[in-house]
């Protein structure tokens, strides 16, 4: 399961460098992780490694890479 999340992790951190600021959806969507719940366990895993910014606007989630 590590193995899965960090390759997820790797995907996502992947699609913010392409695509810049995105919302959990666009991310879920471009990445094609079909499970929210390991869309959100990738983002935890790049969290903890502070490699991203993460903020609410609107109601919604909103990431980008810390440069």
């Amino acid at each position: 399961m590590i193995h899965l999340i960090g390759t997820n992790a790797g995907l996502v951190w992947r699609a913010l460098h392409k695509g810049g600021r995105m919302s959990i959806r666009d991310i879920k969507k471009e990445t094609k992780i079909r499970k929210e719940k390991d869309v959100y366990a990738a983002i935890g895993w790049l969290a903890k490694e502070e490699k991203i910014n993460l903020s609410e606007q609107e109601g919604e989630t909103c990431i980008w890479l810390v440069e």
